[in-house]
Formats: C-alpha cells, sequence, structure tokens
C-alpha cells in the first residue's frame, strides 16, 4: 500500500504541469516555423512528394499495412467490385483531393466527379482508417489488321483501386467493408440508374476491355409502341417472369438467359421494342456487329466481358452474315460455316450457337439476348429453336390498335370520327407505323393530320390495287403463252405422226 507520504505535493503537480505546457508551446512554435520556412523555401509539389514518401516509410517500418488491388477486369470479365468502388468513390471526394475527372452528358442532370490517376481518398468504417488510390497504367498492343493486310498498335489502360489498411483488419475490411461498398453503390446507382448504350470502337466514354458506352436516352417505353396489345402484356408478363425467376434458373439447371426474336418488314419498330424493353428493365444494352469479329474466340470474349442485367442486341443478323442451312446435306463442305460479309473473318456457325446456348453462355446471369430480322426465312433452324431464340415475336404493319397509340401519341387524341374509316382502311392496306407516325407529324392541327392519312392510305390502296390488275394480266400472259405453247407443242405431234405414217408407207410399198 501507499503511504500518505509518497503522493506527491500540490506544489510539485502544478510545477510538472507547468514545465509540460510550457515545453508544448515552445514545441508548437518551432512546428509553425518549420512550416513557415518550408513553405517559403519547398515547392508544394516537392513537399508532397516528401510527405508522401516519409509517409510510406513510417508505414513500412511498421509492417502492419496490408494493401488490396481491385483491377477493373479479372480476366476476361468485368470485377463488380473495382465498378463499385469507382461508383461509391465518387461520393468520398473531399477538399483534400486535388485532381478530379469531371463530365456530363448532354441529358444529365448533374455532373460527374471522379478522381483523377495518383489521386487518393480516406474512408473510415467502424473505426478502421482505410485510403483507396486510383492507379491507371496505359499500355500498347500489337494486333494484325486484315482491313489493311498490316499491324496495327492500339492503345489500352489498365485501371485499378489499391486499397490500404492495417493488416489486423483484413478480415472485418473484406467481410463487411467491401460488402457495405457494393451495397452502398448498388443504391447510388439505383437512385441515379442510367441505361448505358455500349458498342465496339472507341467513341464515347472508354469503359476498359472491348466496350466503349454512351448514356442511352432513348424515350421509347411500352405505353408509346404500337405493338398489339395482348402481344405487347405477354411480352411484359415474358420480362417481369425472367428477372424474378432466379433460383428457379438455379433449380432447373439452366443459365440465367432469355432470347427473343424481333422479325417483321423494315419500319414495324423492333428497335424501338428493344429501347422500350430496356428503359423497362433498366438494363444496359450492347451492339454487337458481327462483321467486326475475327474468330469465335473473339465472340466469346466479347461475351464474357459484358455485364450481368444487360440486353446483347445483333440487329439485321439476315444482313452482317449468311447462315447455311445445316439439313443441306453434305453437298456443302462445311455445314456449320458461317459465311461473312469477307471470307478473312473466320466465324462459324457453331461459335455462334455456343456463344447464345452452349457452355459459354453460362458466364454470368440475368441476360438477355436480342436477334432482329427482316427476313426470318433465311436464318437456320438451328439459331431459333427454343433455348436460343425462345421467343418469337412478329412485328406486323400497323393495325388499327396500333393507329390509336400513334395517335394519342402524336395528336394527344383518343377518338376522332375519321377514326372509323381509318382503321377500315389500315386492315386492306400493308402500312407500317413508322409511315403513319411520318404522315402524323406533317401537322398540329388534328384534322389535317387525319386527312394527310386518309389521303396516303387511299393512294397506297389504288397502288395496291394497280398492283394486282398488273399481276393479274401478267398472270393471263403467261397462261396465254402456255396454252400456245401447248397448242404448238400438240400441232408439232400431229405433224410428226402425220410424217411418221408417210415413211412407213412408202417402206410397205417398197416391200
Amino acid at each position: 500500500m501507499y503511504s500518505l507520504t509518497s503522493i506527491p505535493s500540490a506544489t510539485s503537480v502544478f510545477s510538472t504541469y507547468t514545465t509540460f505546457a510550457a515545453s508544448a508551446m515552445v514545441a508548437r512554435t518551432v512546428i509553425n516555423e518549420l512550416r513557415t520556412l518550408t513553405n517559403q523555401l519547398v515547392p508544394h509539389q516537392l513537399q508532397k512528394e516528401l510527405f508522401a514518401r516519409l509517409g510510406g516509410l513510417l508505414w513500412s517500418n511498421l509492417s502492419s499495412q496490408m494493401t488490396l488491388t481491385v483491377d477493373e477486369y479479372n480476366g476476361l470479365s468485368v470485377n463488380e467490385i473495382y465498378q463499385a468502388a469507382d461508383t461509391y468513390l465518387g461520393t468520398r471526394i473531399s477538399t483534400l483531393n486535388e485532381q478530379l475527372k469531371v463530365s456530363k452528358a448532354p441529358r444529365d442532370k448533374k455532373i460527374s466527379v471522379r478522381i483523377n490517376k495518383g489521386e487518393k481518398i480516406i474512408d473510415e468504417f467502424e473505426g478502421i482508417h482505410l485510403v483507396w488510390e486510383f492507379v491507371s497504367v496505359e499500355t500498347q498492343k500489337t494486333s494484325y489488321n486484315y482491313e489493311t493486310c498490316g499491324q496495327t498498335t492500339e492503345t489500352s489502360e489498365k485501371k485499378t483501386f489499391r486499397l490500404g489498411f492495417q493488416k489486423g483488419f483484413k478480415e472485418k475490411v473484406v467481410r463487411a467493408y467491401l460488402p457495405y461498398v457494393m451495397e452502398r453503390a448498388k443504391s447510388i446507382n439505383e437512385e441515379n440508374k442510367r441505361v448505358k448504350l455500349y458498342s465496339l470502337g472507341g467513341f464515347g466514354e472508354y469503359d476498359g476491355g472491348p466496350w466503349s458506352y454512351i448514356d442511352f436516352h432513348h424515350p421509347s417505353t411500352f405505353e408509346t409502341l404500337a405493338m398489339d396489345e395482348e402481344v405487347k402484356k405477354e411480352l411484359v408478363d415474358d420480362l417481369d417472369r425472367f428477372v424474378k425467376r432466379k433460383k428457379f434458373y438455379e433449380r432447373v439447371g439452366k443459365a440465367w438467359k432469355r432470347g427473343y426474336l424481333l422479325y417483321g418488314p423494315p419500319g414495324t419498330g423492333k428497335s424501338s421494342l428493344i429501347a422500350a424493353m430496356a428503359n423497362y428493365l433498366k438494363f444496359n444494352i450492347y451492339d454487337l456487329e458481327l462483321t467486326y469479329l475475327q474468330s469465335n474466340s473473339e465472340l466469346r470474349r466479347l461475351l464474357v466481358s459484358t455485364a450481368n442485367r444487360s440486353i446483347i442486341v445483333i440487329e439485321d443478323i439476315d444482313c452482317s452474315v449468311e447462315l447455311e442451312d445445316r439439313g443441306c446435306g453434305g453437298s456443302r463442305q462445311n455445314e456449320s460455316q458461317v459465311s461473312l460479309l469477307t471470307t478473312r473473318q473466320n466465324l462459324t456457325l457453331s461459335g455462334l450457337l455456343n456463344f447464345i446456348d452452349g457452355l459459354w453462355s453460362s458466364c454470368g446471369d440475368e441476360r438477355i439476348i436480342v436477334f432482329t430480322t427482316n427476313h426470318k426465312d433465311k436464318l437456320d433452324p438451328a439459331l431459333l429453336r427454343p433455348g436460343r431464340m425462345d421467343k418469337h415475336i412478329h412485328m406486323s404493319y400497323c393495325t388499327p390498335c396500333g393507329f390509336k397509340t400513334l395517335a394519342f401519341n402524336y395528336l394527344q387524341i383518343k377518338n376522332h370520327p375519321l377514326f372509323g374509316e381509318i382503321e377500315e382502311m389500315i386492315k386492306e392496306v400493308e402500312v407500317t407505323p413508322a409511315e403513319v407516325a411520318e404522315e402524323l407529324m406533317r401537322s398540329d392541327d388534328t384534322d389535317i393530320a387525319l386527312r394527310g392519312l386518309v389521303e396516303s392510305l387511299r393512294r397506297k390502296n389504288e397502288k395496291k390495287f394497280e398492283e394486282q390488275v398488273k399481276a393479274n394480266e401478267e398472270e393471263k400472259k403467261e397462261d396465254n403463252r402456255e396454252q400456245s405453247m401447248d397448242i404448238e407443242k400438240g400441232q408439232n405431234k400431229r405433224v410428226r405422226r402425220s410424217r411418221t405414217k408417210r415413211v412407213v408407207r412408202r417402206r410397205k410399198c417398197r416391200l
């Protein structure tokens, strides 16, 4: 036990405190003087470099720092942690950051702010001190270009986030902090969800890998589509059922994907329907041009580099590739060969089928694949079976129901005395929704616009009648030619028979 004599007196305690306070004041004054002197003599950028190196030395000496590297791509597939970190860190930018990247698409309401390479962001999570750093390295790759028949050099950018923290918190960072970042990013994306249109090439904003994108602002919705209401409702129900069936697809052992074939004449709204699907589901669109591809391996690489919850579109597939019918027997040298518009390419039908429904199609979840064509009969039946193109949607000529939708969209009316006449004419005439929309746009006056549509339909009807008359005349001429040929053939036969009889009689007489 302590005795009372061992307790220091109040005078000695006060004296010690006074000495300590004076020493602190002196130390603070010295530090301020050093800081002032440093600011005057050492450039600001060099100060940052010195402090960063000193800080790194301190951390390495402590040997308790751990760094996680988050690359943009994990092999060929997108790294979801990188995407989440990019979104999340945009909300953690502070006045300490000096170099930022800002952007704004034409229709965006807010300016997007991101950190530039080399910048760091400090974060706190349940008492853990974390430091994020953005690193970007440009690399060059040389490849053979089949169009120019020479070597081409492409520049790509490898993006990485580095996350530093003390080693003792590794489990908590991996199991709690990173999932928290992903959840926060998901919430931010849902609040500011923007549908993106991806394409091959270097336009728009570069997203790493082979794709670049722009924000997709197509206004098409299911409400504005000039489609049959039953077909429209059936499609919406099918999409709703698809996005809710994750466990169902796992249970039955199928890849979580869905294929749609949109076919019909030009101008019937196939591209507008794709836009409506993307806007409804909030799925990004990947526009895939098969004519740009060199091989099946490149097709697979593109597939795995697409994100989940997306629509992969191949428009006008009957124009971009010529698919051979695999049921034609052995008369063709290679039944699974796809003959592209350029013979240098080596993309095969088997590669395309594997892309849609093979092993590689399972690399990702919640994907929709859409083919469009003007001529369904030109496609190989192997592409059309269920499991590849699960649902075939015929985009027909305009119907009375479609006309009413267009009239409301363009003229804001639901009824008019001319509706009955127009609907009857639409039943008789093949007119696309695009043609009807063009007529309705010619005037803001409802009566003038509808009368113009009536005249247009009347001209089409007259043209159709003239074409039928002409076709009938051509058919009659063909029938007459065939009859004349038959008569001529009959006469020739009779002549030949009479000649044969004369020859036979002469031979008999000689005998």
